[in-house]
């Protein structure tokens, strides 16, 4: 990346500004803004999400904000009610009152006297989902947002119930917000009040995960901020990006072919990070882009932000497997709009280990065809220790690794070696004539790129819980040896397939630990006849509509200083005991002890993930996430230990959690919860 300093705007910046709420609370904002602005207002850009915009978002922030606000905006970072510095208690995610809230900051930020009246909002993952929910609640201040890495589906394209499956991602969240939802204020910022705001956090959470798991069909829980409920609602602008690493590859597109509205759509190869800081790369000169944006949307620049591809996306080209990757070979092609005029659904039949040529959807043979064949599989709970994380961060290395060994225990199908190079782009689609032996059963589907020599990168994915596959409202039970048509929706991708490598699908009936298996294991019986896979094929002598490089380079401010007081640590480790059959995965993301030497806080982040299992006993599955948060500076010394695992039988759910607060090494509080939460056809 390259830092600037030299900016068209000299700046000014307000560490610690309250905001006050219509209910008497205060939230705490920091905010950058031209020094101009005192006499010549200027747009409002609002960045709101729960992770702590005094040390812990500190550097990050400093990259972006400080550069946006010297291109003459007023950037402003608000923490959300029970977080950092603000006042209150964050009890879930995405409710009324947060959204109000943000409403109220808007509405505040357009009557400052530094502020033109014009706003727009912009952020990655829970700031870009506040945006987009924001939005569609139409205040009216707000111009245009700009978001990345985010869902329009709370329920079925979050880390929730990826197809009705509930994924692993829902503890691990979970348990991220827990700690992030009961650390404490700063008193060199709130003053000795930052006791008992601390104390109202602790006394106030629970786990959330308990609330996930009370909502395990899509209801109105789910369906509150989903935006796919009314894409009407949103009337703003949109620029809207992800990358093929991240889990949030599939909203994009959504929005790009649902909306109504002038709107923008940018994908590349990364994982879950901003495009300017992307992983893996190539990252892209994004400040520069959203500069342009909002230089058109808030101050009526005639700058062709709006000329060209409705959506840019990056086309991955053929890579080994690995679990990380610091660039994506591959170009960045163009389509006008969305859905685009240049994909074909092609669908290929599946026969016999095999992936047939392409044939007409229509000739597919009808469910209940006693001429069709069937192939079976029990998958056993190893099927998926090689899965990666729903959503990548590529730190620790967290992307799929060599599917052989997936495979072993999975229907496979391989298409012939391909004679000339093949390109998809949207979401490849499995539709499945099929019967299991169980009223309640699972099937995961994964597309991969086998190279001549045998290794097998997979390129997507996809979940279904069968109980859903007629409704994520109202699931039923499957009938035994019935026979039932089923489509399972693979994540949406950009990629390459080299003559000569073939094209694998791969069917399983677990995929631990990166969804939790059934209660217990399947027989799946798949008929070839009628069961098909579809590619979204681009044909490969299609033009790309966008320049070889149509990005700068990455640019940002200089970050925040810190000293490093303690290393990092990472690890990623599968492992296995053959003697008591027992398997674990075994995560930890450690960011040491950092000191910011703006403020002398020094912070440290520990999480600690173990997925277990014994043999192929489904009910053996569990997950345990423990974090540990610390802040230290001069006389205060605060940590918080939180600990959340997650069992199971085969009718119930079971969350046993303790969160721990210490002063120094004094514990001054403690509490522990132990819950049952009834399955429901999961």
């Amino acid at each position: 990346m390259r830092y600037v300093t030299n900016l068209p705007y000299a700046t000014k910046e307000e560490e610690h500004v309250t905001i006050p709420m219509s209910d008497g609370v205060r939230l705490s904002a920091r905010i950058w803004r031209p020094t101009s602005s005192d006499t010549e207002p200027v747009p409002a850009v609002l960045e709101y999400i729960p992770y702590r915009k005094r040390d812990l978002t500190a550097v990050r922030d400093s990259i972006h904000h400080p550069y946006l606000a010297g291109h003459g905006y007023a950037c402003v970072r608000v923490d959300l009610r029970g977080t950092g510095d603000s006042e209150g208690v964050l009890r879930d995610e995405y409710l009324e009152r947060e959204q109000a809230d943000a409403e109220e900051v808007l509405a505040w930020l357009a009557e400052q006297p530094w502020c033109d009246g014009g706003t727009g909002m912009m952020g990655i993952s829970w700031g870009a989902f506040a945006a987009l929910q924001v939005a569609a609640r139409r205040p009216p201040s707000l111009k245009a947002i700009a978001i990345a890495s985010f869902t329009d589906d709370r329920h079925a394209d979050d880390m929730h119930y990826m197809g009705g499956a509930l994924l692993s991602d829902n503890l691990a969240e979970a348990g991220t917000m827990f700690a992030y939802g009961t650390c404490p204020p700063d008193p060199a910022v709130v003053g000795e009040r930052w006791r008992a705001m601390w104390h109202e956090r602790l006394e106030q959470t629970e786990p959330w995960v308990l609330q996930w798991l009370r909502h395990q069909r899509r209801d109105d829980y789910w369906r509150h901020a989903s935006v796919c409920e009314d894409y009407s609602a949103v009337r703003c602008p949109v620029l809207a990006s992800s990358g093929w690493a991240d889990g949030y590859s599939n909203a994009v597109t959504r929005l790009l072919g649902n909306l109504d509205v002038p709107r923008k759509g940018l994908i590349g190869p990364w994982s879950h990070k901003f495009p300017h800081l992307g992983e893996p790369g190539p990252a892209i000169g994004y400040l520069q882009e959203l500069v342009r944006w909002w230089d058109h949307w808030l101050k009526g620049v005639d700058n062709g932000v709006m000329d060209g591809p409705m959506l840019r996306t990056w086309m991955q080209d053929s890579v080994p497997p690995s679990t990380s990757y610091e660039e994506r070979p591959g170009r960045w092609v163009g389509e006008p709009h969305w859905p685009s005029p240049h994909i074909r659904q092609v669908a290929h039949p599946l026969t016999r280990h095999t992936i047939g040529p392409p044939r007409d959807p229509d000739e597919a043979g009808p469910a209940g065809d006693t001429d069709g064949e069937a192939m079976t599989v029990r998958s056993p709970l190893s099927v998926g220790q090689f899965a990666g994380k729903w959503a990548s961060y590529n730190a620790p290395p967290d992307l799929p690794y060599d599917q052989r060994e997936e495979d072993g225990g999975s229907l496979v199908f391989d298409s012939e070696p391909l004679t000339e190079r093949l390109e998809i782009l949207g979401s490849p689609t499995v539709e499945l004539d099929l019967s299991v032996s169980e009223p309640v059963a699972m099937v995961a589907a994964r597309l991969s790129d086998v190279s001549p020599d045998g290794a097998a990168t997979r390129v997507s994915y996809g979940i279904l819980n069968l109980t859903r596959r007629d409704s994520t409202e109202s699931p039923e039970p499957l009938e035994p040896g019935r026979r039932y048509r089923a489509t399972i929706p693979l994540n949406g991708v950009a990629q390459a397939f080299p003559p000569g490598h073939r094209v694998r699908l791969s069917l399983s009936t677990s995929y631990w630990p990166l969804a939790w298996p059934p209660p217990r294991p399947a027989l799946l019986s798949v008929y070839e006849r009628s069961s098909t896979l579809t590619l979204p094929v681009r044909p490969v002598d299609e033009p790309d509509e966008v320049p070889s490089s149509p990005f700068g380079e990455p640019e940002g401010t200089p970050p925040l200083a810190t000293r490093q007081l303690t290393p990092p640590e990472e690890r990623w480790e599968v492992k296995r005991d053959l003697v008591g059959y027992h398997a674990e995965l075994d995560i930890v993301k450690d960011r040491g002890t950092v000191r910011f030497e703006d403020t002398g806080i020094e912070a440290g982040r520990r999480a600690h993930e173990r997925y277990t299992a014994v043999a192929d006993d489904f009910t053996s599955a569990a997950g345990e996430s423990t974090w540990t948060m610390t802040f230290r500076r001069d006389d205060w010394d605060a940590r918080v230990v939180t600990r959340t695992r997650l069992s199971c039988d085969e009718t119930d759910f079971f969350v046993d959690a303790t969160l721990d607060a210490y002063e120094a090494d004094r514990r001054v509080f403690s509490r522990t919860w132990n819950e049952k939460v009834p399955r429901d056809l999961l």
